[in-house]
């Protein structure tokens, strides 16, 4: 199987960030769900079998915190029979993030709300036992999740809750032309990829070590398709994505990163590696 072009390595000067002391990341994991590589990546095999995460992860930040995605919520056996049949697939459970949260003592006044990747329902089903918690999305994603069949659980999810609507500013970040900075200091950027859904978005984080880490959503479901520069299966990329030409581009643009910070595919179990979960401890120094 031919990979993707090696695009030249990223050569300029990464973006300025200012994360002030006591900016953290956590690793919130709600469960997983079987995958065969070979229905994941190009050129996979059908006889390794991936446990796809289903995480969400915690941005503490002294103004305010700030959850990517939102994993499996409380009623995820009912998600998942909202699904067509041929998508569903053998999954296990953790607790939901709601759960995790108020077994480390966190403070809830603290969380401004949950940022998706996207609105597909491995990333959004906990928001069901998040009530009232604020779902930050750009136009074109809020567009995709109103209208697309694959919108359902985020549509029955995402009831009571408000939707604050953010835009992207003439900024180029990284490769791609506009970015959202939402803090205002540099430490925590979303820009928009929109290849798998429409409104797609990759969100760039940058701790106080100077560690920078790509939250690259659904861009690709793996880290080979990273390190290998290959893309979904044909015949999934036709089922899974809005826009398969842009997709590649930021695919490219992604690659070109690669050693200089962590990329994290959201489902690629592994690549969570090393980011701490929530303690107790943590959550107390959050407040």
């Amino acid at each position: 199987m031919s990979p993707l072009p090696e695009p030249a390595a990223w050569t300029e000067p990464l973006p300025e960030a200012r994360p002030p002391a006591g900016m953290a990341v956590y690793h919130l994991p709600t469960g997983t769900y079987e995958t065969r590589a070979a229905l994941a990546v190009r050129g996979g095999s059908f006889r390794d079998k991936r446990p796809f995460a289903a995480s969400a992860v915690l941005i503490r930040h002294p103004d305010g915190d700030l959850l990517i995605d939102a994993g499996f919520g409380a009623d995820v056996a009912a998600h998942v029979a909202m699904l067509p049949r041929f998508v569903r697939a053998p999954y296990r459970v953790g607790r939901t993030v709601r759960e995790q949260l108020d077994a480390a003592g966190y403070d809830h006044g603290r969380l401004l709300g949950v940022l998706p990747t996207h609105s597909h329902w491995d990333h959004t089903s906990g928001l069901d036992s998040l009530p009232r918690t604020p779902i930050w999305m750009n136009a074109a994603e809020r567009r995709y999740a109103a209208d697309d069949p694959d919108g359902k659980v985020f549509r029955l999810v995402s009831q009571g809750h408000e939707i604050r609507e953010y835009g992207f500013e003439n900024r180029p970040y990284l490769g791609f032309s506009s970015s959202f900075d939402v803090y205002g200091d540099g430490s925590v950027a979303a820009v928009l990829a929109g290849g798998h859904t429409t409104g797609s978005v990759i969100v760039f984080v940058t701790v106080p070590s100077g560690e920078r880490y790509a939250f690259i959503g659904d861009l690709t479901w793996q880290i080979d398709g990273i390190r290998r520069r290959v893309e979904r299966p044909w015949l999934l990329s036709r089922l899974a994505d809005s826009d398969r030409g842009q997709l590649r581009q930021d695919l490219s643009r992604i690659i070109a990163l690669d050693g200089l910070m962590r990329i994290i595919p959201a489902h690629d179990l592994g690549s969570y590696a090393g980011i701490p979960t929530l303690t107790g401890d943590a959550a107390a120094r959050s407040r």
